[in-house]
């Protein structure tokens, strides 16, 4: 059974930092590209930050590019996204999730991922 688990959310002020990990079991996330999304409006969920399987490829959605680093170890089997220059607007239930075609472009649409946490608030006060 393949689980993914958030960590790192918490309550931060305006401009501060915070760093969430994802970390799988049962799924070796070496050969997998994977993702960050939030809540948006309708019951979608927002692209925010996606990395290739090896690492090499990173993408971000404009409102986060320059603030939010994606990042990922495959023997940690670990994924990270590090915000910095956080806004009120960013306060979400951050979600990562794992593609499960091998190999594969980072996909933006949530509908294209197979697996995902169970999500990590982040709050971030004005």
């Amino acid at each position: 059974q393949v689980q993914l688990v958030e960590s790192g959310g918490g309550l931060v002020q305006a401009g501060g930092s915070l760093r969430l990990s994802c970390t799988a079991s049962g799924l070796t996330l070496s050969s997998h590209a994977m993702a960050w999304f939030r809540p948006a409006p309708g019951n979608q969920r927002e692209f925010v930050a996606g990395i290739s399987w090896s690492g090499g490829m990173t993408f971000y959605a404009d409102s986060v590019k320059g603030r939010f680093t994606v990042s990922r170890d495959n023997a940690k089997n670990t994924m990270w996204l590090q915000m910095d220059s956080l806004k009120p607007e960013d306060t979400a239930v951050y979600y990562c999730a794992a593609d499960r075609r091998l190999n594969q472009r980072i996909a933006l649409q949530s509908w294209e991922y197979d697996y995902w946490g169970q999500g990590a608030r982040v709050t971030v006060s004005s």
